[in-house]
This record gives structure tokens, sequence and C-alpha cells, in this order.
């Protein structure tokens, strides 16, 4: 090993090795036409046996597209994680690169949003993205950004969401077909989406006649905080027949809590999550839930930003993606309310 480190195989080398020359071997690396079938094999040989990897990001920079989408996202957050991995598969069939930058307490949108447009990315696709972001501001004069999981604070962008009014519904009609009534939402706080979701709950109530029924007990959508809050429904003199939960893991959590105090789901508290993630679909979980679809919101953001990348003078689009519900074992028919003795 030389006192600089190991020597990485060059283009000039697969030369050498093949016995042609640079030109062939640089249009044999980029699949352009000329090259014959057994030049080509003579190329691809050599430059397996040196172990050359063409340098994409050199290659990118001599050409007028990078054809990349930037994607930020929360690594903790398991319907984003779900998204980006099908996105990759979706990006790669249109033949587009993705780039990943993980948001996270320390690096801000402005940071995740700078470091994207540092790679020359085409187009953004942000989850929840601080809306004062001068970096995210300056991505929107640049290129086509969709703003997914919440409602959208700039008209530039598109928007890529649930239908959280049409999910929301459909949890509240369930439960009020099994004979509740006394249904408690669990959420509220986090982000743009946190009220939006609660203001659905409530829109549901309303629509279903239950509006003096409505009762919000206050979380954002950890599961510690969604812990508190079903202490706080147990040490209620009466628990509420259902509750509906902002995302399966706040439910599992909300589901943990009653267990531990001796509460069944469904025979005493029937219980509904949001997302239908993996979470909802554990045998020890089994949560009824609202499903948000991933390969839908996949298919909607690349569809936003092909749209917008081939006319971009085209107006931004605000679609939100269906929400359906999908019913397990944990809601059931409603019984006697559940009184609690004081401690």
């Amino acid at each position: 090993m030389s006192p600089s480190g190991p020597h990485v195989p060059t283009m000039k080398d697969v030369a050498l090795r093949a016995g042609v020359s640079r030109q062939l071997v640089s249009m044999v690396m980029r699949g352009v036409p000329g090259p014959s079938e057994a030049s080509r094999e003579k190329v691809l040989s050599a430059a397996q046996d040196l172990g050359f990897a063409v340098n994409t990001s050199a290659r990118l920079l001599r050409q007028s597209r990078t054809r990349l989408i930037g994607v930020a996202f929360a690594a903790g957050n398991v319907f984003e994680s779900r998204f980006v991995e099908r996105f990759l598969e979706r990006a790669e069939a249109e033949g587009f690169g993705v780039v990943l930058a993980p948001a996270t307490s320390v690096r801000s949108t402005d940071v995740v949003v700078n470091e994207l447009l540092g790679h020359r990315v085409e187009a953004l696709a942000c989850f929840n993205p601080a809306p004062g972001s001068p970096a995210l501001d300056r991505a929107l004069g640049l290129v086509p950004v969709v703003w997914l999981g919440e409602r959208r604070a700039d008209p530039r962008a598109d928007e890529v969401r649930s239908d959280d009014g049409a999910g929301l519904l459909a949890a509240v009609e369930h439960l009020h077909g099994l004979g509740h009534r006394r249904i408690t939402y669990v959420g509220g706080h986090g982000g743009a989406v946190g009220p939006d979701r609660a203001q659905a709950y409530r829109d549901a109530m309303t629509a279903t006649g239950l509006t003096g029924e409505i009762d919000v007990v206050d979380s954002d959508f950890e599961e510690e905080s969604a812990a508190q809050a079903a202490r706080e429904l147990l040490r209620r003199r009466v628990l509420p027949s259902a509750v509906v939960c902002c995302s399966d893991q706040c439910a599992a959590a909300v589901r943990a809590v009653l267990r531990d105090a001796g509460v069944a789901v469904p025979a005493q508290v029937s219980l509904v999550g949001y997302d239908d993630s993996p979470v909802a679909g554990l045998s020890f979980n089994d949560l009824t839930s609202v499903r948000q679809d991933v390969d839908l919101t996949v298919a909607a953001t690349l569809g936003a930003i092909v749209r917008r990348l081939q006319n971009p003078t085209a107006d931004p689009s605000a679609d939100p993606t269906p929400a359906t519900l999908v019913v397990r074992s944990s809601t059931g028919p409603a019984r006697a309310p559940t009184r609690r003795t004081r401690r």
C-alpha cells in the first residue's frame, strides 16, 4: 500500500488490462452504441477483475441533468421509513436516483434541504418540513417540491397526504355501528398534522350525531405521550367505551397501559389506531387501524414530481390519498360503562 492509500482503479487501468483505448472503455461504461459485443465483454471483464466502479458523482457533474430526487424524512417514523423503501424502488424503475436526508432533533429542515440541494437534486419530497425554513423557501424557487404528511404551508409545493377526514369518519362510523357513543380521541399535538387529525375526529363525531360526546385527550405521536394520556383516562371515574389514537404506536402504548390496569381490549374498551403500520398487524396488538396506503403515497409523490419536471409551469396539486379502515380484533360491541374505583 502506498503512503497515500490504496490505488483506486481508473478507466486507464481498465483500458490497459483489456488492451483497448480509454475512449472505448468510456463508451462501454456509458452504454453508448458503437463498441462490438466482443469488445464490450472484454472491457466489462477487465473492469470486474480490477474492481473498477464508475465514478457516478464525477459523471453527474458533467451532465446538465442529474435525475436525482431528494427525500427528507424522519428515520424514526415507521410510515416514513416504509415510504422511503418503496420510493427507492419506484424511482429506480422510472430512471431516477434518490438521495436521502434523515431529519433529527439536530438536523433541521435547513440542514437537510441544503444538504439535498448540494447534491443537485432535480426535485424534493419532504415530510413535514418547517414552514419558515429559508432553505426550503430557496428550494421552492428552484425545483419541484412535494410536501408530505401534513397540509402544505406554501402553495408553491405539491401536497400529498392521507385523507384524514375520510379515515377518521370511517373509524367513528365503525365504532358507532358497534353501539359506541363515548368515543375518545388521543392526539392533537405534533406539527400541523396533529391538530388537523384531531379536527377530523371532531368533524366525524359531529357527522355521526355525537357532537356532545367529543372528547380529545392531548398527546403527540410519541408512545410515552400516549401512555400519559391513557393514565389520564384511567384517573376518570368512567372510562370511554372506545378510544381512537393518532397513530398505531400511540394505540399500542394506550393498550399496554390499559392492560397493566386490568382493562381488557376490546371487552371493556375498543381501540383504533392510525396508519395500519406493521405494529397494527402484530398478533399481540391486532389493531383496527385507519390505513395510510404507502404505495398510493409513493405513486402520487412520484407522479407529481414527473408532472412538474415535464411541465415546470404546471400548477402544484393537492389531492389527498384515500384512507380506509382495516378492522381487526381490537374493536368490538359496546358494553356497559366501565366504572373505575378511586385509589
